[in-house]
């Protein structure tokens, strides 16, 4: 049966509309971004003035979206569920925060090592007072890990649920580890009490608004070279390698290189978007290690909808809003109100927020 000529002009127009459209909603979301940093600037009694508490918010929810996307390379598009995103997170964070503590404490030692009598800064606190040799750490140290770990986890074939087991229980280590005070990284309490970056005060309205525009820069940065790599030879390797990675094999590939390429470019991005967080939310602690941060990422992902990058950007900015909602109308029942969400989704959105959307659209 031929289909009508107006329900193939409607299909057609649709096909046409549906990038359009979402490159316009796009380009209006950037807008409202790049906007907010400058109405922050205006006077406090000017109605239109953005607060320092809503700048930072959004600031927040805006890394945390970056994580979300580095979750989805690894998860949408390789199959490699990982459960400890939070712990690259966290070591970019505390890079920085170890910059940032060394800024405030000026040429002593930060408050915390003062307290716990410490004489003297422990090797791997050297050069930290630099701020390039802290953007070294923030790509370093998650970088290296996941080369570390995953060369070793990738070479022994280990995948599926041993493999999301295995990236949870390194993140519950992670975060023994930093909870400890002999480790030098401020014990249960971390990183607080900033005062300065680059010499300018971090909290003034400018510095704010310049922090909140360089998380925007790298949002839509990784949102690029997600996308580029996506569309290339390597993205339709990964696609193959998360749909039938036995029959990739068989055709001469070696997964193991595009797996472990993936994993560390996905955990520079939670780095550098932790080093991010910290100066704009002025803490930074072991709490952000917690198993239960990982589990939120894949709750994002999985919202939004894996494999479409755009998805878990939504299915951040959703979950975080509704997180900032109920711990404060209703603290103690976020994480049961998370875990609905999850089963939720699983149940009735497989394919998540966009999967929904297209689906919509093809009708």
């Amino acid at each position: 049966m031929t289909m009508p000529l107006n329900q193939t002009l409607l299909a057609r127009a649709s096909a046409r509309l549906g990038p359009q459209l979402s490159l316009g909603i796009g380009l209006l979301a950037l807008t409202v971004l790049l906007a907010l940093p400058l109405l922050h600037l205006l006077p406090a009694d000017n109605p239109l003035q953005v607060s320092a508490y809503t700048l930072t918010l959004v600031g927040k929810i805006l890394c945390y979206a970056i994580v979300a996307l580095a979750l989805d390379l690894v998860w949408g598009y390789a199959g490699l569920l990982s459960l400890g995103h939070g712990l690259f997170f966290a070591l970019g964070g505390y890079a920085m925060g170890m910059y940032l503590m060394r800024q405030s404490a000026g040429d002593g030692l930060p408050a915390f090592m003062s307290f716990l009598a410490w004489s003297e800064l422990p090797w791997y606190w050297y050069g930290t007072s630099s701020f390039l040799w802290a953007l070294g750490l923030v790509v370093l140290a998650p970088g290296l890990l996941a080369l570390v770990f995953g060369f070793f986890a990738f070479r022994s074939r280990i995948k599926g649920v041993y493999f999301s087991i295995m990236t949870q229980a390194l993140t519950f280590a992670g975060m023994l580890l930093f909870f400890r005070n002999e480790t030098g990284f401020g014990g249960n309490n971390g990183f607080t009490g900033f005062s300065r970056i680059l010499g300018f005060d971090i909290t003034a309205p400018g510095t704010r608004a310049l922090l909140f525009l360089a998380t925007v820069t790298l949002l839509v940065a990784s949102l690029y070279l997600g996308w580029r790599l996506a569309r290339s030879k390597f993205g339709r390797v990964l696609t193959a390698l998360r749909d039938a990675e036995n029959r990739l094999m068989f055709c001469g590939y070696d997964p193991r290189g595009y797996k472990l390429f993936i994993w560390v470019l996905s955990a520079v991005l939670c780095g550098l978007a932790g080093a991010l967080y910290v100066p704009q939310v002025g803490i930074i602690n072991p709490s952000e290690m917690a198993p239960t941060q990982s589990i939120e990422a894949a709750v994002w992902v999985a919202l939004g909808g894996r494999g479409t990058l755009i998805g878990p950007l939504l299915g951040a900015g959703l979950v975080n809003g509704m997180k900032s909602w109920f711990t404060v109308a209703f603290p103690e029942y976020w994480l049961f109100a998370l875990g609905a969400l999850f089963i939720l989704v699983t149940l009735f959105l497989p394919k998540g927020v966009i999967g929904l959307l297209r689906k919509r659209g093809e009708q």
